[in-house]
């Protein structure tokens, strides 16, 4: 049974649980950058992206549930991110889209399912966008599609805790660790400017799509959930009580069953 962290109380004090040892890891050079990836495991592969100011090690609850649903996981840190370099240019989901395309090349995968958290979502649904026959499933947690989906943020105890996890972890991982604060404007300003799709380009995404949604999240507007669930033909909403934004580490039990139930689903 995994433990629960409602208030995050673990997580900044020891980060999520440790990833599993693996030696397929290493770097893909691509378009200014060194994105970093690991695998693990065996069969249908399953991207896991994480969320904006994160890294990786954040689906630390999740890595071995779906190695154990007997499938493989490619964890990548995006652009800027953990281990992951970048280059001068402002971030964009588009150009850390191609990343994860560059690194699906290096590995030799055609297709993979996608779960992507919050700026991994985003990046996620544009490579359904843009790159369909490389993509077998998209599960979108806790993101927005144009800036109208977003909340007014509040500050929290938890999103506090969160802040201080990922400063923490930046130092210890990035190739410019005292870069943070930089870091942090220039991912917010990718965050508070894009994404910029219509409901007309969600209607030509064709892949299977779960979007998801915390009943507490406190970045993202339920309506807006709502709003991607009806824009994109056959999407399935879900909506998680009790949680917010950071539910694959407050509740992982509960998240990753809905997480499970989609890629049985896709990669039957």
């Amino acid at each position: 049974m995994l433990p629960n962290d409602d208030d995050l109380e673990d997580f900044v004090a020891h980060g999520a649980a440790p990833l599993p040892v693996t030696s397929d890891q290493g770097y893909v050079d691509h378009d200014g950058a060194r994105i970093w990836f690991a695998t693990y495991g065996a069969g249908s592969p399953v991207i896991l992206l994480h969320g904006g100011l994160g890294h990786s090690g954040n689906w630390g609850y999740q890595v071995p549930m779906v190695v154990g649903s007997g499938r493989r996981v490619i964890l990548i840190d995006s652009r800027g991110h953990g281990r992951s370099t970048r280059d001068l240019r402002p971030f964009t989901y588009e150009l850390m889209a191609s990343d994860v395309l560059a690194v699906m090349d290096a590995l030799h995968l055609e297709k993979a399912a996608v779960v992507g958290w919050s700026d991994g979502a985003c990046i996620a649904l544009v490579l359904a966008m843009q790159a369909p026959a490389r993509i077998a499933g998209v599960f979108f947690f806790a993101c927005n599609m144009d800036p109208s989906g977003t909340k007014e943020i509040i500050p929290s105890p938890v999103i506090d805790r969160c802040f201080s996890r990922h400063a923490k972890d930046y130092a210890e991982l990035s190739a410019t660790p005292d870069q943070f604060m930089a870091f942090v404007d220039a991912v917010g300003l990718m965050m508070k400017t894009e994404p910029n799709y219509t409901a007309s380009d969600l209607a030509d995404i064709h892949t299977p799509v779960a979007i998801v949604q915390s009943e507490h999240d406190e970045f993202i507007r339920l309506e807006h959930a709502k709003y991607l669930a009806g824009s994109i033909p056959g999407a399935e909403l879900f909506l998680l009580p009790g949680v917010s934004h950071f539910a694959p580490l407050q509740r992982p039990e509960q998240f990753n069953s809905v997480m499970r139930a989609f890629l049985d689903k896709v990669l039957a």
